[in-house]
């Protein structure tokens, strides 16, 4: 019998098998080296496809081999954990070249690399050279001029959202239910043409989820574990658009050529952002600006003098470690979604670099409230100065941010005056938001054309009033200037809120920067110790180690709940995110309620208005 040897890409591509059914290897003892395996199930291992594919493919070689006279045999030791380490720099190549001249045998093989250095060391090499895919593309004959996306998925018909970014319909494209085998062949020949195509990436590759990028066409397949079903959806983009198309005024092109360097382009969903981005990239390289792309996948219609980056290693962090060494005058960073993602955009903006982000949202101030919390509040201007709003293909909406020290809008006092980002419109110059820190707080308010005083009213009703009902859930407050307010609470809880020698009340006039008057409120004011019926939330209680446990449901979380021992205000506490209001044992009204509530019907819950 004669011997051949197979390395991973000849199992992976499933050239041997075809050629075994063909009848062309027959009566022939075909070895596997031990290395091959283990490579396979690491690759398995990390939720690699490659992996589950080459596995499948031996299961289906010992099948059929049988038939055709042929002897599978598992030779060679199990590589090392430095072998496998080394993997990418050959070390699995040569344990199985080894084993083909051990064996004196032809070693079968699709990595042109493995076939020249087989031969230079004297071993028999069969090259099996990736085949090219000939004719047309299934998928491609469910598109027209007019489709921006096909959703192909087992059980169901074929659809299509024919149209334009904002002006498109999604519609039955033929009457006939697909099925999980059409999808499966419909996905190899996919794959078939990305491993041959120089136009074609896998760029993501998971146990359940595929994404290609062929050309122009984004496609996306999806199936067990990671989706109930068998799913194709591939998107091409029908409109490739210059920004001198987008009827831009002067004054918004003189911002994009010599003034914008931390530009946000925002929207939703099928808005026209990525296709403002590529208009966006197409005119800086226009201008001689070095351009480059951030994508994961790489599907921006850039012109090819545009170099597209995806993620280095897993990770737009160590794409830009790479991108600040070639020095591009521009990147498009499409998109920006998680918080490593808004990390990466900040420190390359600081770096100097132009930054043009697209960020999916349904408003501006959307786009700019994501970078709350993720970066420092004062430096968002050094990385955002314009953000553009994207609706129907259209640019509706643009914003200037710039920071000043100032008092903020309504507040009047001098003293008050604290960094604060102006958030303008472009066009007309008008002050819409501003955004600033208010206590402990980073607080985003709108600038009302009608009144000056909106910014302080909505701070006093939003942060003042809330501050107060801690100690008195009925406590009101009436604004007397820009900087003083008058507090009105019920006498019992006067002392708690001044606190022994007026520490209470002063800390919490340093924390709020206002003057507060605090008087009791007059009887008339309130008719009775608790609140309206209508707030009150029904119960279930239990208790933990150390806890008293009270379940007001999941739909209360986040709000603050009330609650009452006798008619009598016990405290306040946040619902968590379970629905719970977790009161200590340890604590004052924990052990009041253990020493005083004689059933469940002595304690009332009720939610905050």
């Amino acid at each position: 019998m004669s011997k051949i040897v197979l390395d991973t890409s000849v199992i992976i591509n499933a050239y041997i098998s075809k050629q075994v059914e063909s009848g062309t290897i027959k009566n022939t003892e075909i070895i596997i080296p031990v290395a091959v395996l283990d490579e396979l199930q690491s690759e398995a291992s990390q939720k690699k496809e490659q992996g589950f594919t080459g596995l499948k493919e031996l299961k289906k070689l010992q099948n059929i081999s049988k038939e055709h006279g042929n002897v599978i045999k598992f030779e060679g030791t199990r590589p090392s954990f430095d072998d496998i380490k080394l993997s990418g720099h050959g070390r699995i190549d040569a344990i199985i070249k080894d084993i083909a001249k051990q064996n004196h045998a032809i070693l079968y093989t699709s990595d042109h690399v493995q076939a020249l250095v087989a031969e230079v060391e004297g071993v028999e090499v069969s090259y099996l050279k990736p085949e090219m895919i000939k004719g047309e593309l299934e998928f491609l004959r469910f598109f027209d001029t007019q489709t921006m996306s096909i959703h192909l998925k087992e059980g169901l018909k074929p659809m299509a959202k024919k149209g334009k970014p904002g002006s498109f319909n999604l519609q039955e494209i033929e009457d006939k239910i697909l099925t999980r085998d059409y999808l499966e062949k419909m996905s190899q020949q996919i794959l078939d043409v990305a491993k041959t195509n120089n136009k074609s990436n896998l760029e993501i590759s998971k146990h359940g989820a595929l994404v290609i990028q062929h050309e122009d066409y984004r496609i996306s397949i999806t199936y067990q574990p990671f989706s109930e079903a068998y799913e194709i959806t591939i998107v091409h983009p029908i409109v490739r658009l210059s920004l001198e198309e987008y009827e831009l005024s002067e004054k918004l092109k003189s911002r994009f050529a010599e003034r914008a360097e931390g530009i946000i382009i925002s929207g939703p969903p099928g808005s026209g952002k990525s296709t403002l981005a590529s208009g966006l990239a197409d005119f800086y390289q226009k201008a001689g600006k070095i351009v480059k792309t951030f994508e994961s996948p790489r599907d921006l219609q850039v012109d090819s003098a545009i170099t597209q980056y995806g993620k280095l290693e897993g990770s737009f962090e160590n794409s830009a470690d790479i991108l600040l060494l070639v020095r591009p005058d521009y990147t498009i960073f499409d998109e920006v979604r998680r918080r490593e993602d808004f990390e990466t955009f900040s420190e390359l903006r600081l770096a100097g670099v132009g930054m043009v982000g697209v960020i999916h949202a349904n408003s501006p101030i959307d786009a700019i409230q994501r970078f709350i919390g993720k970066i420092e509040l004062g430096i968002i201007p050094s990385v955002i100065d314009t953000v553009v709003f994207v609706s129907e293909g259209k640019i509706s909406k643009v914003y200037e941010l710039k920071l000043k020290v100032k008092v903020p809008s309504g507040m009047t006092e001098q003293d008050l005056a604290r960094p604060v980002i102006e958030i303008r419109d472009f066009e007309e110059n008008t002050l819409e938001y501003e955004i600033y820190t208010f206590g402990e707080e980073n607080v985003i308010i709108p600038i009302s054309k009608n009144s000056t005083k909106l910014g302080i009213e909505k701070l006093a009703e939003d942060k003042v009033r809330d501050t107060f009902r801690r100690f008195d859930p009925s406590a009101e407050v009436e604004i007397l200037s820009g900087n003083s307010v008058k507090v009105m609470v019920s006498k019992q809880y006067i002392p708690s809120v001044i606190g022994r020698g007026g520490s209470t009340i002063n800390e919490l006039e340093k924390m709020l920067k206002l003057h507060i008057d605090v008087v009791p409120k007059d009887s008339s004011a309130s008719t009775s110790n608790t609140p309206s019926d209508d707030f009150e939330l029904s119960f279930d209680f239990s208790e933990s180690k150390t806890s008293l446990l009270f379940n007001v449901g999941k739909e209360n979380a986040g709000n603050y709940g009330d609650v009452y021992l006798n008619n009598e205000f016990l405290t306040s506490f946040r619902i968590t995110r379970k629905g719970q209001i977790k009161i200590p044992k340890h604590s004052s009204p924990g052990k009041r309620l253990t020493r005083n509530a004689s059933s469940k019907d002595s304690i009332q819950i009720f939610l905050k208005d």
